[in-house]
């Protein structure tokens, strides 16, 4: 793999980590203020939004931990498109039917981040 691809893709990864984990740890374990806090969050059971936090804190592990020990790397390219997942519902589910159009933009960016570790990581997957 080309040294600079390798390098844009832990730096990507290691960024899904921070966001994710931060944003898994905050629906997690503070949901109350994460209630506050989050308009996509109104109607929803404290249940499903600790869920949604658990499957980020999952993805963010994932994303980096595999390739980090060499341990089951492929699981990585499962950790992105889980990721990739959990944005698509958040898009088609929560904010456009809620008009809620200012979320969008990061949305997709993180998408995006989880689409291009997607991509460049897909040998792991399927070589």
């Amino acid at each position: 793999m080309n040294t600079g691809l390798n390098i844009g893709l832990w730096i990507v990864q290691v960024s899904l980590l921070g966001i994710y984990g931060a944003y898994g740890i905050y629906k997690t374990f503070s949901t109350a203020k994460a209630k506050e806090k989050m308009a996509w969050t109104n109607g929803h059971s404290d249940s499903f939004i600790r869920f949604v936090g658990v499957a980020e804190l999952l993805g963010a592990i994932g994303i980096v931990l595999p390739m980090l020990t060499g341990i089951l790397p492929w699981v990585t390219v499962l950790a992105a498109i889980g990721l990739t997942i959990l944005q698509g519902f958040a898009i088609f589910t929560e904010h456009l039917p809620k008009k809620e159009y200012r979320y969008l933009p990061l949305n997709i960016y993180f998408a995006a981040m989880s689409a291009f570790v997607i991509f460049g990581r897909w040998d792991l997957l399927v070589g």
